[in-house]
């Protein structure tokens, strides 16, 4: 497994794949999984956590039965830029799934995903109970589209200068 630079992701991918973005919660991990053509995120049900073991397992089986090729995880950072405990932790958490997959991970700044999030579910009407449910999913769709729209913006870059992103 590797840490990537999101200018990297699209060469390290095969083709045929999608990319997974992921919010790790404390008690839950939010899914997002994207289309083959890197364009739109879709949410998926979300991982209630336990154990690092069982959760990682857990993980591995979504990712495997989506064809996951790489995953973008938000990295918590705070407003400052500075990290605190929880993108430690996150780092953490990608050092032990390096042990069990090869998958590459790219870290996304997730700064206000999960407010996003849950501004998009008030406006959807959703209820609070319902919404508690699903925020970790939402914000890791916002995680990955934000992903996929640079990945998108790289792609123009190089079809209007000719050359390829480094």
């Amino acid at each position: 497994m590797t840490v990537l630079a999101i200018e990297e992701l699209e060469t390290r991918v095969a083709e045929g794949k999608t990319l997974a973005g992921l919010d790790l919660g404390t008690k839950t991990i939010g899914i997002a999984i994207s289309d083959r053509g890197f364009s739109f995120a879709n949410p998926r049900p979300v991982l209630k956590r336990s154990k690092f073991t069982h959760d990682a397992q857990d993980l591995l089986k979504a990712l495997n039965a989506d064809n996951v090729g790489a995953i973008i995880i938000g990295l918590p950072v705070n407003m400052d830029g500075s990290e605190g405990p929880r993108a430690q932790a996150t780092r953490a958490f990608v050092r032990n799934m390096e042990k069990l997959t090869e998958l590459p991970f790219v870290y996304w700044d997730e700064r206000l995903s999960t407010v996003a999030a849950e501004r998009v579910l008030i406006g959807m009407d959703v209820s609070r109970q319902k919404r508690a449910d699903r925020i970790d999913s939402a914000a890791a769709s916002f995680i990955l589209q934000g992903a996929l729209d640079r990945l998108r913006a790289l792609r123009q870059e190089t079809d209007i200068d000719g050359s390829s992103f480094p």
